[in-house]
């Protein structure tokens, strides 16, 4: 079959995500005609980013995507508007550092948005289940997507609150959108983490390592030890971890959260890092490979899996290399959170 090739690697891309130039994937015929990536500053099109809740997420999110100037408006949407107000307010002390404007508004106007992302829902309560949690934050979706209505039809969804494989497919039934178009930032930020901890043991920069935590955001999570690479050597040639190694390296990634959250009562900056890179590569259709939450046909929900984002969304997804244990690992994932999904329903 015929095909082009895409870089994973992209110049502009948040460093977390960058890959080395002669890591690509080919693609089929079928998009061979899509819109070359271009920079976001360049554009002459009036983007807008919509950011549901103005919380210490919210927040943060609107002022990574201000200070690194993502698109020309942000749109900072909350049911508290006197916390939302102020939010704006303190924002807009930083607009000087940038040539974006952020400004307060409606759920309806959300809806006009390029991208439109949710942070807003309850926080998990001592005693609560997952399930009281799900079952909170689904109200707040549901009125969340009946405000917006009607959604820009290419407008794409980040999912932001958690638990976010869950949320991310119910907002998919609810937005009316194609699949698609409605993500969840997922495991991109535990991933993040992961290269962090193994750069640091390796003495090379966050930038050289290449690895994935795949499937479920939460306890189910799968490292996908198989396919890293430090530069486009494999990980374990360089750093011969045992599995003790690996699975202390795997859980510190993972329950860093816990550890912030119990200090500080909440995480916002890394997440907001993450938000601001998904969607640089949606509006200057990057095509940069990252590890988000968004259907996988085969496995029958959403969870997290590296996948190629561009100004349509998710344009496929790209399965690392994987064991047969790595392999099992995802389809457990998937099955805990599809049995999630039936207890909600």
């Amino acid at each position: 079959m015929e095909s082009r090739r895409h870089r994973i690697y992209s110049s502009t891309a948040c460093p977390h995500q960058r890959k080395s130039l002669d890591n690509t994937i080919a693609t089929s015929t079928s998009d061979s005609n899509m819109e070359q990536p271009s920079s976001v500053a360049s554009s002459p099109k009036p983007y807008k980013i919509a950011i549901i809740g103005a919380g210490s997420v919210g927040s943060n999110i609107a002022s990574f995507l201000l200070l690194r100037r993502i698109a020309p408006t942000i749109l900072l949407v909350d049911i508290d508007h006197t916390l939302c107000n102020a939010q704006v307010l303190d924002l807009s002390d930083a607009a000087f550092l940038s040539n974006a404007h952020i400004r307060s508004g409606t759920a309806a106007e959300a809806g006009s948005a390029d991208i439109i992302v949710i942070s807003a829902g309850a926080k998990q309560r001592p005693g609560d289940s997952r399930l009281d949690l799900i079952n909170r934050n689904l109200k707040v979706l549901d009125s969340v997507m009946e405000e917006m209505k009607p959604i820009k039809q290419d407008a794409v969804v980040l999912m932001v609150a958690n638990p976010v494989d869950v949320l991310t497919l119910f907002a998919q039934e609810k937005s009316g959108l194609p699949k698609g178009q409605v993500m969840g930032s997922g495991t991109f930020l535990d991933s993040a983490r992961l290269r962090a901890l193994l750069a640091e043991k390796a003495g090379v920069a966050d930038t050289a390592v290449q690895i994935d935590v795949i499937g479920e955001h939460g306890d189910s999570q799968v490292v996908a030890w198989s396919s890293a690479r430090i530069g486009s050597t494999p990980l374990f040639d360089i750093l011969p971890l045992t599995k003790d190694e690996q699975t202390s390296f795997a859980v510190t990634a993972r329950d860093k959260a816990y550890e912030i959250i119990n200090a500080k009562g909440f995480t916002s900056f890394g997440v907001a890092a993450v938000v601001s890179c998904v969607c640089e590569s949606i509006l200057a259709d990057q095509r940069v490979v990252m590890p988000i939450s968004h259907w996988i046909e085969e496995l029958g929900t959403c969870l997290s899996m590296p996948a190629v984002v561009g100004r349509g969304g998710t344009v496929r997804t790209v399965w690392p290399g994987l064991s047969a244990e790595e392999r099992a690992g995802v389809e457990e994932s998937a099955k805990r959170l599809v049995n999630v999904i039936k207890d909600v329903n």
